[in-house]
């Protein structure tokens, strides 16, 4: 049986060129880059050149680039610190319903020790309206953290309006960026960025690696206390073969963008036609002009979306019916949820999303195996419900 993976956006695999990047370091390199020596010199070396790469992607300087773990510790970083360091001009931070659960866990947190969080409300597509946002924007209003584009929808945000609007009322403005860094170029001067997340393993890099980028304007308390590692902002031993290989992806990404997103959005297209043609009664969440190509979000009426992504998985097709951090709560996705679908229509939702490895042909395999599974579900259901109908009827 083939294998399928249609959940990139969970996680991609690790490119070739990234790893021959990488196995100079994890096999000969192994020197702490906080160390003095040379050994530690030479790792220090290669992390000051990584920087310097993914700061030159997004129109950054490399002092701007602090490291993490991976993205979820960057949005704690970007939202925490932020807020710690800006408390003298006020407490009060604006966010979405459809953040990344780091972002929303983070603002939770800060609630709890006496900041104020608004989440603003957003449409059927998922965009947040301009005007809810111009409503809540107020003095004391330190951040704003609307992420670049939905990691469950895929709908992307107007970012340089957003920006803009923050900074009229005197406020920071931070993106999540990790699903569309890869698909759009970035220029965080042009765009009015102060604060960004980006996420190597969503670009065919590493895991345990991420980064923040932070405008020197802006002020940022650390959450991670330690050495004095990322000039004093996150604590702890630099993961350097793996900052190299986040590096690396990201060159290859800026390097590639227009090719792959040219076929993503192909790939995309060919799907979304196909399964319309083979599969009834299904719908397609959000603009699929005003959204990333590689994620798909399809309401499957009438289909437990868990019995489906089981079933999928039986027969080799790997999906998602959300967010991979909330993957293992069996509560109904909060994103879904947020744009207006009943509660059996968000049990009914699987995202599907493309990588750059992926073929027609798969999604050909994929397809049939999408369209008898559905087939099979709602055949189950019908007789099923129809005899626990007669039994109550008995009685």
């Amino acid at each position: 049986m083939n294998r399928i993976y249609l959940d990139n956006a969970s996680t991609t695999s690790l490119s070739a060129e990234v790893l021959n990047a990488m196995m100079p370091v994890l096999t000969g390199n192994f020197g702490n880059a906080s160390s003095i020596h040379s050994f530690g010199r030479d790792a220090a070396a290669l992390v000051d050149a990584s920087r310097d790469t993914i700061a030159n992607t997004i129109n950054a300087k490399s002092n701007e680039i602090y490291f993490t773990s991976s993205g979820s510790e960057a949005n704690s970083m970007a939202i925490i610190g932020l807020a710690m360091a800006n408390r003298e001009h006020g407490n009060h931070i604006i966010t979405s319903k459809i953040e990344h659960p780091s972002i929303l866990n983070a603002c939770k947190y800060l609630e709890r020790n006496g900041y104020e969080v608004t989440y603003l409300d957003v449409d059927k597509n998922g965009f947040i309206r301009f005007a809810d946002l111009l409503r809540y924007l107020k003095s004391t209003t330190i951040l704003v953290s609307i992420m670049s584009a939905n990691n469950e929808l895929g709908t992307i945000q107007n970012i340089k309006a957003i920006a803009q609007t923050a900074h009229e009322k005197g406020a920071k403005f931070h993106t999540d960026a990790v699903q569309l860094y890869g698909n759009m170029t970035f220029d965080v001067a042009d765009l009015g960025i102060d604060a960004m997340t980006i996420s190597s393993h969503k670009i065919y890099g590493p895991k345990g690696v991420g980064c923040l980028y932070v405008s020197n304007k802006t002020k940022i308390d650390p959450i991670i206390f330690g050495g004095n590692q990322e000039r004093g902002k996150r604590g702890g031993t630099t993961n350097t073969a793996g900052v190299v290989g986040f590096a690396k992806a990201c060159e290859i990404a800026y390097r590639d963008i227009r090719t792959n997103r040219h076929k993503l959005q192909e790939l995309s297209n060919y799907f979304i036609t196909k399964l319309n043609e083979m599969v009834e009664n299904i719908t397609i969440n959000a603009n699929v002009r005003q959204k990333v190509p590689n994620i798909i979000s399809v309401t499957f009426t009438g289909v437990d979306g868990e019995s489906l992504l089981t079933k999928l998985d039986l027969n080799g097709v790997a999906v998602s019916t959300g967010s991979a951090c909330t993957s293992n709560s069996l509560a109904v996705s909060h994103v879904i949820s947020a744009i207006g679908l009943s509660n059996d229509d968000a049990k009914s939702t699987i995202r599907f999303s493309l990588g750059k490895n992926n073929s027609y042909e798969e999604l050909d395999e994929a397809l049939s195996i999408i369209k008898k599974s559905v087939e099979e579900l709602r055949a189950y259901s019908s007789t099923y419900g129809a005899k626990t109908r007669k039994r109550k009827g008995d009685k």
